[in-house]
């Protein structure tokens, strides 16, 4: 008698555990590859925190699919809310009911275009009650199912941002000028404005920590334009001297060091590019009319590839308006060009001109 005593006390408290609130404080979303197996599965939970104890999940696996033959682990990615239980968690997995949306947000993106994307999404619930600080989402591709809220696609992106910052922050280089988790974020957000390709990343950030070491000014056209016209992203013209010159927080042209805040939600690339620069003695950097920069330790090399910007500069310029004669000559009589025609856009067609303020 006291054994069946025994058995049954511990069968109910093995059942109190497995409908117990899980420790997920935010929904998350869990894929299961095909052909995983049901012990990696149960440890892939546990590490990411969804379940609390893998041997009650291996039992409960054990006794509804092996025992009783209901089902099996199904491949897909799927949605866990928050506090989900043991058992929501396997029926879940069992019922092989998918997420069904993704919503992608841009790296370096500013937390008000973050929130702008998310409130205009038709297939999340509810409102954005706050715009999160500047830097303290992770841009990715966020999958998102049926019972998920905009304010929820925030919270996951939040505790996407700590977590890879708090695995990354540990692996830094010891010799990086940045002291804290939040000024690599700072810093993170100017590089990843300052190029869009992935293998300069490192390079543009050795010569931000060269200039910190140096005592000189980070000059980066990106924050001027931050502290002009804020989270909105809209910018409506070229950086004039008049802005140049502007006394504001985030003008890195007037003040030493970093601005006060992120001036957007840096990638994971940008991140380990602050944490992990590459080794060089480079403090300028300029385009070079492909996309790229060209890089310089001198100020002497670094005119010359000025001067040479600036040839580029005086060539597009030359070009954009012989594209506009042709255009209007074209409109004139009547006739549009054919693409590629004496190396001319067509009329109305685009005007190639640099994004970026790129002289340092």
């Amino acid at each position: 008698m006291i054994l069946l005593v025994a058995v049954a006390a511990f069968f109910y408290l093995l059942r109190v555990e497995f409908d117990r609130p899980g420790p997920l404080q935010v929904s998350a979303i869990f894929a299961v590859p095909k052909g995983a197996s049901t012990t990696a599965i149960a440890d892939r939970l546990t590490a990411e925190g969804i379940i609390t104890d893998r041997r009650i999940f291996m039992a409960a696996i054990f006794y509804f699919m092996k025992l009783k033959g209901e089902g099996t682990l199904k491949a897909g990615e799927y949605q866990f809310d928050k506090q989900a239980t043991m058992r929501e968690v396997l029926n879940t997995l069992v019922d092989g009911k998918t997420v069904q949306y993704r919503i992608t947000f841009p790296e370096g993106w500013t937390s008000q275009q973050i929130v702008e994307r998310i409130a205009a999404n038709a297939e999340l619930d509810g409102d954005v009650t706050a715009v999160p600080p500047e830097g303290s989402l992770l841009p990715d591709t966020y999958s998102f199912g049926t019972k998920d809220s905009k304010d929820d696609i925030l919270q996951r992106m939040q505790a996407a941002h700590k977590k890879f910052l708090a695995q990354v922050w540990e692996e830094r280089d010891p010799d990086i000028m940045v002291k804290t988790p939040e000024e690599a974020v700072i810093l993170a957000s100017i590089v990843e404005k300052e190029t869009g390709i992935a293998e300069e990343r490192p390079r543009i950030a050795s010569v931000f920590h060269n200039r910190l070491r140096k005592g000189m000014r980070l000059q980066s056209d990106p924050t001027i334009i931050y502290g002009i016209f804020g989270g909105s992203g809209n910018r409506d013209h070229p950086i004039t001297r008049d802005e140049l010159q502007q006394k504001n927080p985030y003008n890195t042209y007037q003040i030493d060091g970093l601005p006060p805040t992120p001036i957007g939600n840096p990638g994971r690339a940008a991140i380990e590019a602050v944490l992990k620069p590459a080794k060089t003695g480079d403090v300028y950097f300029v385009a070079d009319g492909t996309g790229g920069h060209v890089f310089s330790s001198t100020l002497a090399e670094h005119n010359k590839n000025v001067a040479q910007w600036r040839k580029i500069e005086r060539e597009i310029r030359a070009r954009q308006k012989a594209e506009a004669e042709a255009a209007q000559a074209a409109a004139e009589r009547g006739l549009l060009l054919p693409e590629g025609e004496d190396g001319l856009t067509p009329v109305g067609g685009p005007v190639e001109w640099p994004q970026r303020n790129p002289v340092r």
